[in-house]
């Protein structure tokens, strides 16, 4: 699939995810998403940016604008050099939170996005790609 453009951010402090988060909104309204569409991926980026930094010990995103013929898309992935997640259909779970929050993450996250992938090794890190089509 073609990428049109692509940027990396690094997540390494709570201005980052904020950062992370208004780009993601800036890259939505580019790509024209409804107000609904740009809602959904900017609070999915805002969860997985925010369990990159807690949970992952910081990392990377990237954007990358997405043409499939008629559809545009934003796909945003999410890497960290973290403990990773021992369990990852639990981790997936509504309610499940290895901190204080409620663990509405990355269910979340998945729900709000058109296309979810997980992959962490224990001890190697994580990797959370997302996309959203419009």
């Amino acid at each position: 699939m073609p990428v049109a453009r692509e940027e990396t951010l690094g997540v390494h402090s709570d201005e980052d995810v904020v950062r992370v988060r208004q780009v993601t909104r800036r890259w939505a309204v580019d790509l024209g998403f409804s107000l609904v569409d740009q809602t959904k991926i900017v609070t999915a980026a805002s969860e997985l940016a925010r369990n990159t930094l807690v949970h992952g010990g910081g990392g990377l995103t990237r954007l990358e604008a997405l043409q499939d013929g008629a559809r545009r898309g934003l796909r945003l992935t999410f890497t960290d050099k973290g403990p990773g997640i021992p369990d990852v259909q639990q981790a997936l779970r509504d309610g499940y939170s290895t901190g204080l929050g409620l663990g509405l993450g990355l269910g979340g996250a998945r729900r709000l996005s058109s296309e979810f992938e997980l992959d962490s090794t224990p001890g190697q890190g994580t990797c959370v790609r997302i996309t959203r089509w419009t």
